[in-house]
C-alpha cells in the first residue's frame, strides 16, 4: 500500500533543527548550543495546516442563509486526527529530525553515514539554515560565518553518499546490466530501490540528462550527474532560513536569495514560535499559529475600556488572560516588532506548506456517505453527526485507484463515488477541488 508522506529535518548542528521540531509539533526533543544534541532521529507527527472541504460554500447543505455566515458544515467537522477551526484543516504529516550533519559527513565523519542513512525514505528536505552566521559550518559558536555554504556543502554531502555507494559496486552494476540485457532504468531502479525510489523519480532524472551513450560506458563525470539529478529530484529541499531575527540576518538572507529560487525559501524564526506557543498554554496570550498577531491582557483590556466609552452601558468585563510582568511585556513587544509585524509571521507554518507543495500534496477526504459527507451509513442516526472525519495526504498525480488503496487496503472497490454521487473511474486523477471526496464502496463490480 502507499506509505504515508515522510518529510525529514536536515542542517548542522546547532541550526536549531530540534527547535524548528518543537515549533511544528508537540513533542520536545533535545535543545543546546553545542554539536550532535541529537543523535537518534526523533520522529514526530506535525501539523500541515489546509483549507477544509468543509468551507467550500458550493457543496451540498453548505449554503449559508446569509453571505457572511459560516458554512454551515464547519459546525459539524471534527476530524478524527488533527483539528479544523473555521475553515483550516490541520492534517498530520509525519516529521523526522535527523542529527546534524558536517563537512565530510559522507566519508563518516560526525557519525555521518549514521545521520545520512536517516535519510533513505525522506520524500522531502527541510534543510535548516542558520542565517544569523552564529555558528560554523561544524555548529561551533563564531560570528560572521557565511550561511550559504552550508546550502552549498549539504547538497554535495548527499550526492557524494549516494555516489560513493554506487561506485563501491559499478563495475558488478555494469557487468549484470550487460548480462541480463537490462534497460537504463531497470538497472538504476535496482541500485536506487534502497533511497525509497521509484520508476518515475529514476525515469525523470535520466530524461532531463538526455543521455545518448549506454551505461557500460558512462565516464565518472556522467555518472555523478545521473547520480545528481537523481537526488535533486529524490530529495527536493525546503530551506527553513532560522533565526531571522538576528542583526546579521538580513545581508545572509540577502546574499542566499540570489542564489536560490524563491520557491525553495522559507524565512522563520523556530524559537519565537516555541515562545509564543508556551505563552499560549500558560494563559498569557492569545496567538493563532501562523498569524501575524498576538494579543495579551492588556490588549484586551484596552479594547474593552474603548467599547464601554463609546457606549457607557457597556459591562467591561475583565481579561481571562494573565497579566504579564514588565520583562515579558517587553520580550513580546521586541517580538512583535522584530518578527511578526515585518515578517508576517514567525514562518514556521509556512516551512511545511512549502514542503508539501514541492511534494505535490493534496488532501483527499474519504467519506463513508457521499450525499452527506459523514462517516455513518444513511439511515443509521449518525450519518449527520459529523463531516469529513479523515484526511490523507497524497503527492501528485495520484489516481482514485491508489487512494483506494491507501484507505481500503487491498478490498476489492465495487466502485467510487465522488461529490453528487458521481461514479468515478479508478484511473481518474485526484485534485484539489476535484475528485478529493470519495466514497469507496467494497465487493464486487
Amino acid at each position: 500500500m502507499p506509505r504515508d508522506p515522510l518529510i525529514a529535518l536536515v542542517g548542522k548542528p546547532s541550526s536549531g533543527k530540534s527547535t524548528t521540531l518543537n515549533s511544528l509539533t508537540d513533542t520536545t526533543a533535545k535543545v543546546g548550543n553545542f554539536p550532535f544534541t541529537t543523535i537518534e532521529p526523533n520522529h514526530a507527527i506535525g501539523y500541515l495546516h489546509l483549507p477544509c472541504a468543509c468551507s467550500r460554500p458550493t457543496l451540498p447543505g453548505n449554503q449559508p442563509p446569509q453571505p457572511d455566515a459560516a458554512p454551515p458544515l464547519q459546525g459539524r467537522c471534527k476530524p478524527n486526527h488533527g483539528a479544523c477551526q473555521n475553515g483550516t484543516r490541520s492534517v498530520p504529516i509525519e516529521l523526522l529530525d535527523v542529527a546534524g550533519l558536517v563537512p565530510g559527513a559522507h566519508q563518516g565523519k560526525g557519525l555521518g553515514n549514521k545521520f545520512l542513512d536517516d535519510l533513505r525514505h525522506a520524500d522531502a528536505l527541510i534543510h535548516v539554515v542558520d542565517v544569523s552566521g552564529t555558528t560554523d559550518a561544524e555548529g561551533k559558536a563564531t560570528r560572521g560565518y557565511d550561511p550559504s555554504q552550508d546550502i552549498i556543502w549539504l547538497r554535495s554531502e548527499i550526492i557524494n553518499w549516494v555516489l560513493g555507494n554506487l561506485l563501491q559496486k559499478w563495475g558488478g552494476v555494469k557487468r549484470r546490466h550487460a548480462a541480463i540485457k537490462a534497460t537504463n532504468l531497470e538497472t538504476l531502479q535496482g541500485q536506487f530501490s534502497g533511497y525509497g525510489a521509484t520508476s518515475s523519480i529514476i525515469g525523470r532524472a535520466l530524461d532531463r540528462l538526455a543521455l545518448k551513450q549506454p551505461l557500460p560506458d558512462w565516464d565518472s563525470a556522467t555518472i555523478e550527474s545521473v547520480v545528481t539529478a537523481f537526488v535533486d529530484d529524490k530529495f527536493p529541499t525546503v530551506l527553513a532560513l532560522n533565526k531571522i531575527d538576528h542583526p546579521d540576518a538580513d545581508k545572509n538572507i540577502a546574499k542566499i536569495a540570489r542564489l536560490v529560487p524563491p520557491d525553495r525559501l522559507v524565512l522563520c524564526s523556530a524559537i519565537s514560535e516555541v515562545f509564543l506557543r508556551r505563552l499560549v498554554k500558560q494563559d498569557y496570550i492569545r496567538y493563532t499559529p501562523g498569524s501575524d498577531s498576538v494579543t495579551t491582557r492588556q490588549d484586551e483590556d484596552d479594547d474593552a475600556a474603548a467599547a464601554a466609552a463609546e457606549t457607557p452601558a457597556t459591562a467591561q468585563t475583565t481579561s481571562p488572560l494573565k497579566p504579564l510582568d514588565d520583562k515579558l511585556a517587553t520580550r513580546i513587544e521586541n517580538l512583535r516588532d522584530m518578527v511578526l509585524y515585518r515578517f508576517g509571521s514567525t514562518g514556521v507554518n509556512q516551512v511545511l506548506t512549502r514542503a508539501a507543495e514541492l511534494l505535490g500534496l493534496t488532501a483527499v477526504y474519504p467519506v463513508r456517505n457521499i450525499g452527506t459527507f459523514g462517516s455513518g451509513e444513511a439511515g443509521s442516526g449518525s450519518e449527520r453527526a459529523n463531516v469529513f472525519r479523515d484526511c490523507v495526504l497524497v503527492p501528485r498525480n495520484s489516481t482514485v485507484k491508489d487512494v483506494g488503496r491507501k484507505v481500503m487496503g487491498d478490498a476489492p472497490l465495487a466502485f467510487v463515488e465522488t461529490v453528487g454521487g458521481v461514479r468515478v473511474a479508478e484511473d481518474e486523477v485526484v485534485g484539489s477541488g476535484w475528485c478529493d471526496i470519495l466514497s469507496f464502496k467494497v465487493g464486487r463490480a
